[in-house]
């Protein structure tokens, strides 16, 4: 039997924490599928506009009770402690193999030991795990009976977390950085395929303008207030900034003439925007992080926060084929400085170079690296069951 006649006869459930927009998570969900056309969807809750339904090829979504949970829709999140018990009602036992996109709780769905379980972790629960304190500051839930009780539902949740690692039979990572928290949460090892990029709506532009850019939801942790900052206190460097979210009021009024904030703008705009700027600045903390290896499909240089994913996807000044540069400290200085050595060193990056580093993200790699991951496992599973003693 071929590599593709015996993808097709697996029988395979793939779940999801939640389908609301499409994004990274979302996105491998979708890749996913490509490799598994005949699969079928779960999920806690699915709010997908139908443009967004296309992605995944219309296929109807089998989701839980909080699906009919009053302002469902716009207040999902706030039902995350009746997650747990929701994602286990799934009923995923006539699959062979289930393959769970998780950064909440897909990777708690029930298996049977006649099930294989692999699970391709985005992170464990961010905010209830290393990051509970800092999200625990900008929900304004550090003190008081609501912060008391945010912090017994979250001390739940790592119970449950740690419970159900045990039901995953394989861990895959989408950076070594995960795989490191995935180790330090559950004590287990994972192996890293990293995630899908669309690098082919990107060409290489190398003939760049004087200004810098940067695109993000306009949310804390994304630190575009940082970013804005710094240029403001560098009046002869022009930064624009695509994208909206609840900080908006306050990064506007860090603005200076100098910067220009567009809000939120096509695709096309912004992949526009992307091609022809000196260098794109990312001053968040992810777990991987798509933009900037956006930018890089463009030629176009990262300047970037040297924690997190950003470390495995960007090649700093002073090794081969050089794609960025890193700063290492979240604050202004470190952005103004990191801007500066930019504009001294910008000579050493060859552009092109930036488009080869990003091609290692493809879409095309990661379904090939899933596929080969699928079959290996399952076939090593298929053995271990057929041992006679």
């Amino acid at each position: 039997m071929d590599n593709g006649s015996y993808m097709q006869e697996l029988n395979v459930g793939i779940v999801a924490d939640w389908f609301i927009t499409y994004a990274g998570s979302e996105k491998v969900v979708a890749e996913f599928l490509d490799v598994f056309p005949e699969a079928e969807l779960y999920s806690v809750v699915d709010f997908l506009s139908s443009e967004n339904k296309s992605h995944f090829k219309n296929k109807n979504i089998t989701t839980t009770f909080i699906q009919n949970f009053p302002f469902a829709r716009k207040k999902y999140q706030s039902y995350l402690p009746f997650m747990p018990l929701a994602i286990e009602q799934l009923d995923v036992s006539k699959h062979d193999v289930i393959l769970s996109s998780s950064h909440a709780v897909a990777k708690g769905v029930l298996t049977g030991p006649d099930q294989l379980h692999i699970s391709y972790i985005h992170s464990p629960i961010r905010y209830a795990w290393d990051l509970q304190h800092q999200y625990l500051r900008e929900s304004n839930l550090h003190k008081g009976f609501k912060g008391l009780l945010a912090k017994w539902i979250l001390h739940n949740i790592r119970i449950w977390d740690c419970r159900t690692s045990n039901g995953v039979d394989h861990f895959i990572a989408n950076s070594k950085f995960i795989a490191r928290r995935i180790k330090k949460v559950y004590g287990r090892n994972a192996d890293v395929i990293y995630p899908p990029v669309d690098v082919e709506r990107f060409t290489l532009n190398e003939n760049k303008e004087q200004y810098y850019f940067t695109a993000s939801r306009l949310v804390p942790y994304k630190r575009i207030d940082l970013i804005v900052e710094a240029f403001s206190h560098m009046k002869d460097k022009k930064l624009v900034v695509i994208g909206d979210g609840p900080e908006m009021n306050k990064i506007k009024a860090k603005a200076t003439s100098n910067i220009e904030i567009l809000g939120y703008q096509s695709n096309s705009v912004m992949v526009d925007y992307m091609r022809n700027a000196r260098a794109f600045v990312f001053a968040a903390e992810e777990d991987f992080g798509i933009t900037p290896v956006e930018a890089q499909s463009c030629g176009t240089p990262v300047i970037a926060y040297g924690k997190g994913g950003a470390l495995e996807t960007i090649r700093p000044i002073g090794v081969e084929k050089a794609t960025g540069v890193f700063f290492y400290n979240q604050d202004v200085k470190s952005i103004i400085d990191s801007v500066n050595f930019f504009e001294q060193h910008s000579d050493e990056i060859i552009l092109s170079d930036c488009r080869l580093n990003a091609l290692k993200f493809s879409e095309q790699r990661f379904k090939e690296e899933i596929k080969e991951y699928v079959m290996n496992r399952h076939a090593e599973f298929l053995a271990s069951k057929s041992v006679v003693y």
